[in-house]
């Protein structure tokens, strides 16, 4: 059975739109009688300047991209992996901003080692390897992370823009 008061308020809505449907077609007609036998103006408005002519159309040169893409991105260099031991690392740690860290569903029990990457504003890649003992945990990657980010400070002049990529187990 259906509920009254909603009822209610679906019939005053209903008749809200109504009416607003006809004040919209009656301010339309009207603002159409007004300007039904005026032409578009082309002259500049006062205080605004002619707008010039486009220049003409000529189009690009056959092919994809003959010149080449429009804006050529520094290559991404990735540095080689360093391999360090848990909690050994040859980096100062780096007070770095606090980010969101990512969570990683692995299977913790087969995973034998981490790789973490870190990115400065070069685009320059700074990989960490560690090998991990069992009873690692998601808990236990901030430290690998931690790590990537360090090398990223410590070898990129200390870029304060290094941020995580990612993690990848092996």
């Amino acid at each position: 059975m259906p509920n009254p008061a909603r009822m209610k308020r679906l019939v005053f809505a209903a008749v809200v739109l109504s009416v607003l449907l006809v004040r919209a077609q009656e301010r339309h007609d009207e603002g159409n009688r007004e300007n039904r036998g005026a032409q578009p103006s082309r002259e500049a408005r006062p205080g605004e300047s002619p707008r010039q002519e486009p220049p003409r159309f000529q189009p690009h040169p056959p092919g994809r991209n003959p010149h080449g893409p429009a804006a050529r991105p520094p290559p991404v260099r990735t540095l080689q992996p360093r391999v360090v031991a848990p909690g050994h690392a040859e980096w100062k740690h780096w007070a770095h901003p606090v980010f969101r860290r990512p969570i990683y569903y692995w299977n913790w029990a087969v995973v034998r080692t981490v790789t973490c990457v870190a990115e400065d504003s070069y685009g320059d890649q700074y990989p960490v390897t560690e090998s991990i003992t069992p009873g690692f945990q998601l808990q236990d990657m901030t430290g690998v992370e931690d790590d990537a980010l360090d090398r990223c400070y410590a070898e990129s002049g200390q870029d304060p823009s290094c941020v995580l990529v990612g993690c990848s187990h092996g």
